[in-house]
């Protein structure tokens, strides 16, 4: 049985990769985006003439998001980057990865929460809050979560709604407890990285993650064991 790790628990391998085995974040951020990009080919369908949107807030959980955005460009693919926080506000490795996808010129819109448009997407990437949201969800992400499940809920009796992938926890869900942190995505999928969390098995986390797969993002195994 595969074990299953709290936010906490997940933080500190990550840190443990770096500081011990000295696997930049960076490095993980790439593994952690190619991945979801592989399980997408290989669990959701064909990527040819898609138009897949990827939802990206400011922390690194948007920075996979942009990694995403890269490799599915990469195979040809006509992806949208909808990025909610101003650009200022993106640090780090995910900005890093923003600014690589600003080179290669990517379609990335910067419209508030209530002007998301996804009328000529059909499959949504969940890259808005990761594993280390705590309290309720706020603004701008409150309205996007709402949006998102909008566009995954069919219109009409019979018809067929957006599928909805979630890199690594659906956002607005708590890892710990499974309880839903004032609104959260429902998920088609869900790619986790390196172990599945805690929370995916309570509260209303089965109901919010749809299936789930674990992807390899190149944490020692050492340190999973």
């Amino acid at each position: 049985m595969q074990r299953l790790v709290t936010a906490g628990q997940m933080q500190e391998l990550d840190r443990r990769a770096t500081a011990e085995h000295e696997i930049p974040g960076l490095t993980l951020m790439e593994n952690a985006g190619r991945a979801v990009v592989e399980f997408t080919e290989n669990h959701v369908g064909k990527l040819a003439g898609t138009q897949p949107l990827v939802v990206c807030g400011k922390g690194n959980n948007g920075g996979d998001g942009f990694v995403v955005a890269r490799h599915l460009h990469n195979r040809s693919v006509g992806v949208t980057v909808h990025l909610l926080a101003p650009r200022h506000k993106i640090r780090g490795d995910a900005l890093i990865n923003l600014e690589i996808i600003e080179r290669m010129k990517l379609n990335i819109r910067q419209a508030k929460p209530d002007e998301l448009d996804f009328s000529g997407s059909d499959l949504l990437v969940d890259a808005m809050l990761g594993t280390g949201l705590e309290g309720a969800v706020r603004e701008p992400y409150l309205t996007a979560i709402r949006a998102v499940n909008a566009a995954a809920k069919p219109a009409l009796i019979g018809a067929a709604g957006k599928p909805v992938l979630a890199i690594d926890i659906p956002s607005g869900l708590d890892a710990n407890t499974g309880a839903i942190l004032g609104e959260c995505v429902r998920a088609t999928r869900t790619a986790t990285f390196a172990l599945p969390k805690v929370g995916f098995t309570r509260g209303r986390g089965t109901e919010m993650t749809g299936t789930v797969t674990v992807v390899d993002i190149g944490v020692p195994r050492e340190l999973l064991q």
